[in-house]
């Protein structure tokens, strides 16, 4: 079952992602790592299924967190 997507908002903000309110257009949402050279583009509301694309690209920074925090 897919997660939320407040749950994927959820795990970013305690992974020390940053949203950045000022960009983004219409539903889109921008997240951005101090750590990391990519951001996250979030494009759906909070109630709805994140994409399994969105799902993999949080699975595969949360990695590269990891990575460089060991």
């Amino acid at each position: 079952m897919p997660k939320k997507i407040r749950e994927i908002k959820t795990i970013l903000t305690k992974a020390g992602y940053l949203h950045l309110k000022q960009r983004g257009k219409g539903s889109h949402q921008i997240w951005e790592h101090p750590k990391l050279p990519t951001s996250i583009v979030i494009s759906r509301k909070d109630g709805d299924d994140a994409p399994l694309y969105l799902e993999k690209q949080v699975k595969d920074a949360l990695k590269l967190l990891k990575e460089l925090e060991e």
